[in-house]
């Protein structure tokens, strides 16, 4: 009887899964300016004052918030100052734009803390298939950081690459 040999497992590939980087869901909100709209497209300074006085800020302790607006209307730049300030103190990072953006940014920023010499002179595939995705700029970024350390980097599953770099000898 033939043994079976896991090739893959003996070809010293190592695996990397950017969505372990992801942050989660739970620690990031958004803080959308539409509920102090005047009729949803008109900020009236005063009303806006008052409302983000009044407002809870404590709903966004320990969170990496980012200031939105859903609603169609022109926000002068001034009013997500007024909300980055009430927010100080409360959140844990504060940032503009949607929540994909607010999600890539932490995945960079996570990126970052990679301790690359745990892949240097290595075979490294980044996992490119799953139920869940990274953005477009986690592949870039981690080509980026890899690419100076590793031996080759592929894209895709132990089993079916795509190469992408190869270090030469």
């Amino acid at each position: 009887m033939e043994t079976i040999v896991n090739k893959v497992a003996e070809s010293g590939i190592v695996t990397l899964d950017l969505t372990k980087y992801l942050p989660a869901e739970a620690s990031m909100a958004e803080f959308d300016l539409r509920p102090f709209l005047f009729r949803e497209m008109i900020l009236r300074e005063k009303d806006f004052r008052e409302a983000l006085k009044a407002f809870d800020w404590t709903v966004y302790d320990g969170k990496h918030v980012t200031i939105t607006c859903s609603a169609d209307a022109i926000i002068p730049m001034w009013a997500n100052m007024l909300v980055a300030s009430g927010l100080q103190g409360h959140a844990q990072s504060v940032h503009f734009g949607s929540a994909d953006l607010l999600n890539e940014k932490l995945l960079l920023q996570a990126l970052d803390s990679i301790d690359l010499q745990e892949y240097a002179d290595k075979r490294v595939v980044i996992k490119g298939c799953g139920d869940v995705s990274a953005p477009a700029g986690a592949y870039v970024k981690i080509t980026a950081l890899l690419q100076p350390v590793v031996k080759s980097l592929m894209y895709g599953e132990p089993c079916s690459t795509v190469p992408v770099y190869k270090k030469k000898a």
